[in-house]
């Protein structure tokens, strides 16, 4: 079996209760966070449903650590432009605006990467996912004349790259 890609079963089983055990921290930081760092009686049995619940309901898509490191500032970095773009055109109203509706073909062929691009999208400046299906994202965006399918490009090329996926997806 050298040389091949599949995976044995019990590389499999590690793997899995490796990402169990990553969702099951993530869940408890969150708590920790969230809980002031108290409520720990509380929380450990809502940190296991969560970690139970991400397994049955959450595909377990890998990501790749090197995609996340670069995914992240990017994240952070256009959620704070998305927050002031919003209270700018709040407290400046002669910004334009001209909502509109459009239609972005995903390339992305991974669920998990979709769905991740949807949320996403709502943080940036502008825009806001309306709806995804299948391969079709619905974002709504502020104003039609922005050059927002570049912006959702470089995102997708983003998410790809946090996903660990072929990043060649200008093409479709």
């Amino acid at each position: 079996m050298s040389g091949s890609s599949e995976r044995s079963p019990e590389r499999r089983k590690r793997m899995t209760a490796a990402r169990l055990f990553v969702h099951a921290l993530t869940f408890a930081a969150l708590w920790a966070v969230l809980a002031d760092g108290q409520g720990w009686s509380v929380g450990i049995p809502f940190i296991l449903l969560a970690t139970l619940a991400s397994s049955l309901f959450a595909p377990m898509s890998r990501w790749s650590l090197a995609g996340l490191a670069r995914f992240l500032p990017y994240f952070i970095w256009n959620s704070l432009r998305g927050g002031v773009d919003v209270a700018i055109r709040v407290l400046h109203p002669k910004l334009p605006i001209e909502p509109a509706l459009v239609r972005y073909e995903l390339r992305l062929d991974d669920t998990a990467a979709r769905v991740m691009m949807a949320d996403t999208v709502t943080l940036l400046p502008g825009t806001l996912s309306a709806g995804l299906d299948d391969h079709v994202l619905v974002v709504h965006v502020l104003n039609a004349g922005a050059p927002f399918n570049e912006v959702l490009e470089i995102l997708e090329h983003r998410v790809a790259d946090l996903f660990g996926l072929d990043t060649e997806v200008t093409t479709p």
